[in-house]
């Protein structure tokens, strides 16, 4: 039964990293930013404002590649994740009627907001505690980048959104901290 359950926690923490290992771009921005000479935890807030990577990236990185206390990986990652929500929600229809003007921008600003609606079934739904749900499940095509997106396609007011945006952080940071955690204790 133990050895059941090691298993099946490091499948769970291998499905949830996917992303992340087999992203080379993740690699290669932790690596760059380490051959810069920044210490781990400016590496784990910059990567975990990147929208790719995240805070589902930047918590295993934090505590499997740079050794990092699980509570400091945590709080230097929903740090980072948070930061550039506000700038998202507030500069986001400035910077969308900017690029709409042109023909390829229009045309990438519709198949966005396309794409988010329909992924953001939850949110038009419930509205701010979908929002969070949406935010707070740690797979691709979520976090607060696109929740922020989607909170402001859908209407819902900046404090708001920034709430049920940090609890859907949250939210991830919990289950990503607990499946790293675990998948560092099968590993050892």
């Amino acid at each position: 039964m133990r050895c059941f359950r090691k298993t099946f926690l490091l499948l769970c923490l291998i499905l949830l990293c996917l992303p992340l290992l087999g992203n080379s771009f993740a690699d290669k921005t932790v690596a760059k930013l380490d051959s810069w000479g920044f210490s781990p935890a400016i590496i784990v807030v910059i990567i975990s404002m990147i929208p790719i990577i995240e805070l589902r990236g930047s918590i295993p990185i934090a505590i499997m590649l740079f050794n990092l206390p699980w509570p400091e990986a945590v709080l230097l990652s929903i740090m980072g994740n948070m930061i550039p929500i506000p700038f998202i929600l507030l500069l986001m229809n400035w910077f969308f009627a900017l690029i709409g003007r042109s023909k390829t921008g229009a045309r990438f600003t519709h198949w966005l907001f396309a794409r988010t609606r329909r992924k953001g079934k939850s949110i038009e739904k419930y509205e701010a505690i979908g929002l969070a749900i949406f935010v707070g499940i740690p797979l691709p095509g979520t976090g607060a980048w696109t929740g922020a997106f989607a909170a402001n396609i859908f209407g819902i007011r900046f404090w708001r959104s920034m709430l049920f945006i940090f609890f859907g952080v949250l939210m991830a940071a919990a289950l990503v901290t607990g499946l790293s955690l675990m998948g560092n204790l099968a590993i050892q």
